[in-house]
This record gives structure tokens, sequence and C-alpha cells, in this order.
């Protein structure tokens, strides 16, 4: 197919399903990705000191940086004489200028721990891991909900909920504090999981908090995801995990970071970018045939596997979904969320900050919505503003899923009316 066939098939259905579409910019990168695919590796921006993929980069916008940055040094760890990282942008933040109303603001950082042995690398990492997570508990701008590390080594209970052998382990503040999580298994005996037991099986790590910037008066969920390799006295590296992540969806921060970047991507696998889509087209399947069903996140992923698989004019009809209104919902729903969290129990963000996106949102809904959907979740949200101000947390629960399912159900219908408006890609979807 033709480039000029791409870009009829694109307006095409465009117009079929009254999306706005600008036909020079939807052409110039389509013409732009063929390059870039073509011209494979790494791209660096020296005006704004961030590097990525060449196919990611295109999607990236440097607006506001500034705004990535400041988040950057609450998640973000600090280099130390034997430690080296890459911190970067990833999913929606690092598609700035096609993800118009981007959910949360997730990042992804490469930490590669220098160590006479396996072992005392584990350690290190360990001990690096809980002081971030303890420097980083609570303050105005800041909350740490979670954090990813290490893997059940028996089915077990924590606080009424199961967990299987072999899932990651989940640690709350007060678990982190403790060093230490209490636990049950099914048939009632007695386990104790301590941090330095998980080191020699890290799994997947990643932190998560709520974070609020005065400056852009926002609050959002941040998340951090670890790649975490460590390198021998003879300048070998080894995954903690078994597997190094390969570098297709993030935009990094630091160009002092890309010696290190080079060192670790050097033992990307060569069938990388196959698995990479693979494991993309296992998630959408998720989204789109289970319940709950999440089209809104099926269309980010279907997005990066059209892109990454040469289904260009998929990929430029998907991009242009992100920038209708409608998808602004999509936002709203993980604002909620990230509003929430914010006002919890202990949380030290400043309240009058969470009001005002709270009044903010509210508006925006406004805006978007009308009939009796408009009415539903502006009640919501107003309810929810009133348990904030007075700190009462009863009932609040309920306030906040009652908005967030009638936006996700909102969403959900959008994102699937539009996507099977394209005939190969409601063929794609049917296939899964």
């Amino acid at each position: 197919m033709t480039e000029q066939m791409h870009i009829d098939e694109v307006i095409s259905a465009a117009k079929r399903m009254d999306i706005e579409i600008d036909a020079t910019e939807a052409a110039e990168w389509l013409d732009a990705i063929g390059v870039a695919k073509a011209e494979v590796g790494v791209e660096f921006d020296r005006r704004a000191g961030v590097y990525g993929h060449r196919v990611t980069m295109l999607d990236f916008d440097p607006t506001d940086l500034a705004y990535f940055r400041r988040v950057a040094d609450i998640v973000g760890f600090d280099d130390e004489e034997d430690i080296d990282t890459a911190l970067a942008l990833s999913g929606s933040a690092a598609q700035s200028r096609v993800q118009t109303y981007p959910g949360d603001c997730d990042y992804f950082e490469r930490i590669n721990v220098r160590a006479p042995t396996r072992s005392a690398a584990e350690l290190r990492f360990a001990e690096v891991l809980r002081s971030k997570a303890l420097s980083t508990l609570n303050a105005p701008t800041h909350r740490l909900t979670e954090v990813k590390f290490g893997s059940y080594p028996v089915d077990v209970v924590i606080r009424g909920q199961s967990h299987t052998a072999g899932t990651p382990v989940s640690w709350l503040p007060a678990d982190i504090e403790a060093g230490h999580i209490s636990a049950v298994t099914p048939t009632g005996k007695e386990v104790e999981i301590a941090w330095e037991s998980c080191a020699a099986d890290p799994g997947w790590c990643k932190l998560d908090w709520i974070v609020a910037d005065p400056i852009r008066d926002s609050i959002a969920n941040a998340s951090n995801m670890l790649d975490v390799t460590w390198e021998a006295p003879d300048g070998s590296i080894t995954s903690l995990d078994g597997f190094v992540d390969a570098y297709f969806q993030e935009v990094y921060l630091e160009a002092e970071s890309l010696p290190v970047f080079s060192k670790v991507v050097s033992q990307v696998s060569p069938d990388a970018l196959d698995d990479y889509v693979e494991a993309l087209e296992g998630e959408v399947r998720k989204y789109i045939k289970k319940e709950p069903k999440n089209y809104g996140k099926a269309a980010k992923r279907m997005y990066n596997v059209f892109r990454y698989s040469g289904s260009y004019a998929e990929a430029a009809y998907v991009r242009e979904l992100f920038d209708e209104p409608t998808a602004a919902l999509y936002q709203i729903h993980a604002v909620i969320r990230a509003l929430d969290e914010a006002s919890g129990e202990g949380s030290t963000i400043n309240v009058s900050d969470i009001l005002e996106k709270l009044d903010e949102t509210i508006v925006d809904v406004v805006d978007l919505l009308e009939g009796e959907e408009e009415t539903e979740i502006v009640r919501s949200l107003l309810e929810l503003r009133e348990s904030v101000a007075t700190g009462d947390q009863e009932d609040r629960s309920i306030h906040v899923e009652g908005a967030r399912q009638r936006l996700l159900n909102l969403v959900n219908s959008f994102f699937h009316e539009k996507l099977t408006g394209m005939p190969t890609i409601k063929s794609y979807m049917e296939s899964m």
C-alpha cells in the first residue's frame, strides 16, 4: 500500500466516525515514521537533553519537560559510587504529542549495580530501594502509596487478601518502615516476609506515589518501574530479574545517562521488538476480552503495536482518537483516583491543592458531558469534595468509585465505537 493510500484510508475512516483529522499532519507523521523505522537506533535531542528510540521520539513533545523533571526529582534514584542510573519517561507521558490527555505520570529507570558478586548486588539494591521509599514516604508535594519488590515464597493471606506464590510482593508504607510483612498461609501458618529476603528474587520492581505540583496546579499518580542489573568486575551485565528490558517506549531525561544506557541495552535480546509486540498484544487481548474491559488502555497498546509492526494507517487513525475531547474523560478517570489517594488518611499533601484540582475537574466534566451522566458524575465529585473539605473518610470510596465507573463506561463506549469504525482494526480486534 502506498503512502497516499494509507492517508486516504485514515481520512476515510476518520470522516466516517466523525473524528477531526489534519490530513497534512497525518501525512507528515506517516512519512516520518517510515524514515524512523528505516534508521533504527537511538535519537538524541541536544536542545532538550533527552534521547530514546527514533520511533518513540517522534511522539515526544519537550514542552512539559520542566514539569516531568520536577517529578523526576521525587521518583528518580541518585547515582552513587557503585550505582549508575538512567531515568526515562514511559507510557503516555512519553507520547505527549499524541496523548493530549495523559492518565498517569509513569517513569522507567535502569539501575546498574557494580558489585563483586551477584549476592552483593542484590543486597545493595534492596538497601537502596528501601532507602528511596523511606525518604519519599510523605511530604506536602508527594505521598508514597506502594512498592512492588520480591515474590511471595508461598501462597499467603495478608490483610484479608490472598496472594499466589511467585506473584510480586506489595509493600505498603507501614510495611517498608517495619522491614517485614506478617502473613498467614491458607492453612493458618504464620509467615513473615522480611525485606532482605526478597533481595535474591526482586522480580517486578515498581514504586507508586501521588504527586502534587503547585506550579502546574496538578495532582497525579506517578510511578517508577525499575530494570535492575548487576555489573560484575569483568564488565559483564546480568539482569537481576532474568530479563533486560528493551527501550521501545521510553524517553530518557538525562544526557549524562547515555553511557550506562548504552552499556545495559547492549544486552537486549535480538528478538526484543518481536517480544515487545507480542507482550503488548497479550495486554490488548486482556483488555478487550476479559472483564472488566478497558478499551482506552487497549487503544494505547494498539497504537504501539501498530506503529512498531508496520500497520501505519491503523496507528495514524488511533493516534487521532487520543486528541478527541471525549478522550479527556480517561484523564479525569485517573485524576479522581489520584485525588482520592492524595486526600487519604495520613496524607500531608495540601488540602487546598486537592480542592482546587477537584474544582477544576468538576468544570471539565461540565464542559464535556451533558444530561444524566453529567448530573451523576458531578454529584459524586461534589460529595467527594465535601468529604475532602471536612476530612470525612466515611463513604468516600463510594463516591469515588461511582464517578470512576461512570467515566470508564463512557470511555469504553467511545473507544470501542471509534476503534471498530476502521475495518482493519475491527478485524484485528476480532482476531484476538
